[in-house]
């Protein structure tokens, strides 16, 4: 899930479109979109929306952070905050994600009717 901080002042859904764009290099999908609420995990707040979309993963571009690697080290180096993308259903999606936002992919199947176990057509983008 594309996520980051936003600035004091800054518009919550505007600063999710940046950072889906920074993570993903795909332009935040226009959709109808509906806020998943907040979550808090490893001192963060996150707040989510979700738009229904179709998005061709195999584009996702992250950008890159650089870090010390590894740690101690004095060295730097270059990751991207993103990986892989991909497709998934609820239940997959639930073991893929970190732990603080499993909530989130019950609550979009909520909001979607769905129930997390079944749903194997899952095609909603998080924001």
């Amino acid at each position: 899930m594309p996520k980051g901080e936003y600035l004091d002042g800054e518009d919550p859904w505007a600063a999710a479109r940046r950072e889906f764009k920074e993570e993903t290099g795909l332009e935040a999908p226009g959709g109808a979109r509906f806020e998943l609420g907040e979550v808090k995990y490893s001192n963060k707040k996150l707040t989510v929306w979700a738009v229904q979309a179709r998005a061709d993963v195999r584009w996702v571009r992250s950008n890159m952070f650089t870090m010390e690697w590894p740690p101690g080290s004095g060295k730097k180096q270059d990751f991207p905050e993103v990986d892989r993308a991909g497709w998934f259903t609820p239940a997959y999606a639930k073991q893929k994600v970190v732990k603080g936002q499993v909530e989130l992919v019950e609550r979009l199947c909520e909001k979607l009717g769905i129930p997390v176990e079944e749903a194997d057509d899952f095609q909603s983008t998080l924001l």
